[in-house]
């Protein structure tokens, strides 16, 4: 039978490609229908951690990643109807152009993949600042590519004047596929980009509030939102037999509840709620903390976790907790297990920019101009807290920072694509890599990281 869940209004915002206008969109059309009395479950297709800051201020629900290649095709629908749970209705942001997906791949991980995962509609947002007519071509081409993805809907963004958006209705009309909104060019919702994309919500404070406020204003002003609403009541039914992922509990009432602080802040803003979840399902009791203010670990920390985020940016002041810092070396040298991804990896180096850092780790970071970007496939290399020698996970580096080395003596990963080598360090209780991981791909992550935290 199916979940009564799985009836949920939804819809899938995508674009012909990046740059076109998704965020500004899905954000705004998450917080126009919230301002509307709906409980709105926000989604983002991809690894991207920043977007989903935004939705979560538009919503005030948490926003939550669908990714096929991270967690695999059969976890996208019960991972959407556990965010989606109790919910009016879904909106659901799609990645990059509507059929790109993990490189070599094919439709693997891209936006149209998941939209058919989850049986929603799709609207397309097009860029309409340097097109008139052509815009029926692009919009035909992406209607006819794959008969499976229904296209229910265009909306047109940065459009310049009444007799250009009069082109494009006629255009678009040409095609048989209806026009739910148009939106002009405006500087409001403009939100500004560095090295790795947009500036997370928590670096903005009011100005972020402001942004997703003009975005929510733009979209009720320029879209039908009772023809959005209804599209998305149009979804089809998820597959018989779908239901709710949920971190199952496994503690039993004998065992000891380890504390585990979880870094939180500007500076290590990156993370998936599903991970947290699973810690407080393994029995442990999470406790977050700010690196960039906290002088010290929460009293009675057994064990750590410093997820992705931007240190870079923050070296200086990461570094002038000196109290902080001492107290997380002092946690990790004593053995307890710790698991850094990415900003974590840069925390615990001996330095970041020629700036002091935990010390955990015999290594040098520094930022590079090299971008390094892309979807993996790993094994475990060393036995760690996460996983034992010879586990298999699928992860994604994002980073513009090398590490010097690259690697410890007990490596974390082994990397297959796009090029064969090891990486990350396994250090007493540290499991320290580039790699960012979805636990809910492999529930065991978090079943073993607890139990270490009860035995060490």
């Amino acid at each position: 039978m199916t979940s009564p869940d799985s009836g949920v209004p939804r819809l899938v915002v995508a674009a012909p490609s990046s740059g076109s206008g998704k965020t500004t969109v899905a954000t705004g059309l998450m917080a126009a229908l919230a301002g509307r009395g709906l409980a709105v479950s926000p989604h983002k297709v991809g690894p991207d951690y920043i977007d989903p800051g935004y939705h979560a201020l538009a919503t005030g629900r948490v926003g939550r990643n669908l990714d096929a290649y991270l967690c695999g095709t059969e976890l996208v629908g019960p991972l959407f109807l556990h965010g989606a749970r109790g919910c009016d209705i879904a909106v659901v942001e799609g990645v990059m152009g509507l059929y790109d997906g993990a490189a070599g791949e094919g439709e693997l991980a891209s936006t149209a993949q998941v939209a058919k995962l989850l049986r929603a509609p799709v609207v397309l947002v097009v860029d309409a600042s340097s097109q008139s007519r052509s815009v029926a071509a692009l919009v035909h081409g992406f209607v006819s590519w794959d008969p499976e993805v229904r296209i229910g809907g265009v909306i047109l963004n940065k459009v310049a004047s009444d007799r250009h958006e009069a082109l494009l209705r006629e255009a678009v009309d040409s095609v048989g596929v209806p026009v739910l909104g148009v939106l002009r060019r405006t500087a409001r919702v403009d939100v500004p980009s560095r090295h790795l994309g947009l500036v997370p919500v928590a670096e903005r404070g009011s100005e972020a509030v402001d942004a997703v406020t003009a975005m929510g204003a733009q979209v009720a002003a320029g879209c039908d939102l009772e023809a959005l609403v209804g599209l998305a009541r149009a979804a089809g039914p998820l597959p018989a037999g779908s239901a709710p992922w949920t971190p199952v509990p496994t503690r039993s009432v004998k065992k000891s509840t380890p504390r585990v602080a979880v870094a939180g802040g500007a500076a290590f803003t990156f993370s998936y709620a599903e991970h947290t979840e699973l810690l407080a399902a393994a029995g442990a009791e999470v406790v977050t903390f700010d690196p960039l203010r906290d002088e010290e670990l929460p009293e009675g920390t057994q064990g750590l976790v410093i997820g992705g985020g931007f240190p870079e940016v923050y070296a200086c002041e990461l570094s002038a907790n000196e109290g902080l810092r001492k107290s997380v070396a002092e946690l990790a040298l004593g053995g307890a297990p710790v698991a850094a991804e990415c900003a974590g990896l840069l925390y615990l180096c001996r330095e970041l920019d020629g700036l002091p850092m935990c010390g955990v780790l015999d290594a040098a970071a520094r930022m590079s101009e090299r971008l390094t970007l892309g979807y993996r496939d790993a094994v475990a290399v060393s036995d760690s807290a996460l996983a034992g020698a010879g586990t298999r996970l699928r992860g994604h580096e994002f980073h513009r920072t090398v590490v010097e080395p690259g690697a410890g003596a007990s490596p974390a990963w082994g990397m297959r694509a796009p090029e064969r080598r090891v990486e990350g360090f396994v250090e007493r209780g540290v499991h320290a890599s580039y790699l960012h991981t979805h636990w809910a791909a492999e529930p065991g992550v978090a079943r073993r990281f607890v139990e270490r935290c009860r035995t060490s």
